[in-house]
């Protein structure tokens, strides 16, 4: 359970409900926005498979191998960078497990290792597939893994923010989409800035984390509930006893 036992018999269904990782209000919408995400990594994968050079739409978003960001926002550039190489996510990572632990919500800490581990190993299996590189035959860039795990991470915060706040199905849609867009672009424009990706690097890398989290989330949803993590419904008898 993500919130005290006693609180838990005395909400209604739909309270209950939203308490799961994936509310279902939103399972629709972000269920159909990952089918077309995926097909958006995949396309983009099949266009530029095997090559080693920016093609047209890079070239007409930004010059992705100039490495362009100057001071003082080639340090900011360099501290976001950081933050997706292993060290700088295993940081971000204990960081969110033990929030979610301190708000008790081991369900939520489950998914923040979860997805960022489903990610990470997505883009990384795809970078090998599609074997597009940039600076050399040994630098596999699509999609780009830095992209994919800020946006990660910003859908499965906005998504425990979208439980904590009780929000709707709009708004909770609108936030975890705008969270998402916010940091693949700021962490895109940190890895194309630093001639590390192409801009359709980034655009994959995004789209990988909008088709892999929410897909996480429902599979840890259903995990949980199958090993019996499954609020206790409120019953007339349960009712009674809790009242004097």
């Amino acid at each position: 359970m993500d919130r005290a036992g006693g609180e838990d018999l005395e909400a209604d269904p739909g309270e209950i409900a939203a308490r799961t990782v994936l509310p279902p209000s939103l399972r629709p919408r972000l269920g159909l926005i990952g089918v077309l995400a995926a097909l958006v990594v995949v396309v983009i994968g099949v266009l530029y498979s095997g090559h080693s050079a920016p093609g047209a739409v890079d070239r007409w978003i930004f010059p992705p191998t100039a490495d362009s960001v100057r001071a003082p926002w080639r340090q900011v550039a360099l501290v976001l960078d950081f933050l997706g190489e292993p060290a700088g996510s295993a940081m971000v990572i204990v960081a969110g497990v033990v929030g979610c632990l301190m708000l008790r919500l081991p369900r939520s800490a489950v998914l923040v290792v979860a997805g960022a581990g489903a990610t990470v190993g997505t883009t990384t299996v795809l970078k090998h597939v599609v074997g597009r590189t940039i600076h050399g035959p040994g630098n596999l860039s699509y999609p780009s893994g830095h992209t994919a795990f800020a946006t990660a991470l910003a859908l499965m915060a906005a998504l425990i923010a979208t439980d904590r706040l009780g929000l709707g199905r709009t708004a909770g849609t609108s936030l975890v989409l705008a969270s998402g867009l916010v940091a693949g672009a700021v962490m895109g424009w940190a890895e194309v800035g630093l001639g590390a990706h192409y801009p359709t690097d980034a655009l994959g890398g995004w789209c990988t984390a909008l088709a892999v989290i929410p897909a996480t989330a429902w599979l840890v949803d259903r995990a949980a509930d199958r090993l019996g993590d499954r609020p206790p419904r409120r019953t007339a008898d349960a009712g009674r006893r809790e009242r004097p």
